[in-house]
């Protein structure tokens, strides 16, 4: 899995002495890595609900995490206000 900056999703936590400081899911022993690779492995958001004791409420916030971590940033104009097509000699 790519290295997400998961101190930005508030569903989960990082406390050393739990889990070894494993991104857990907020208030729980449950590491967010075990219901991704359950998921890889094919088990239904259902069943991992079941399986692993977590709420669709934490999941969702967790799956919503990673998907706006994987979107495109917008593009960074470096001349505010300026055509994109402005350079030192037109101005």
């Amino acid at each position: 899995m790519a290295s997400l900056d998961w101190s930005q999703c508030p569903a989960v936590e990082s406390i050393s002495g739990k889990v070894s400081g494993a991104w857990v899911f907020r208030d729980t022993r449950m590491p967010v890595s075990i219901v991704f690779e359950n998921l890889e492995a094919g088990l239904t958001v259902e069943e991992v609900m079941e399986e692993f004791d977590v709420t669709r409420d934490q999941l969702n916030a967790v799956l919503e995490f990673v998907a706006h971590s994987l979107e495109a940033p917008p593009p960074v104009s470096t001349l505010t206000g300026s055509s994109p097509s402005a350079d030192a000699r037109s101005l």
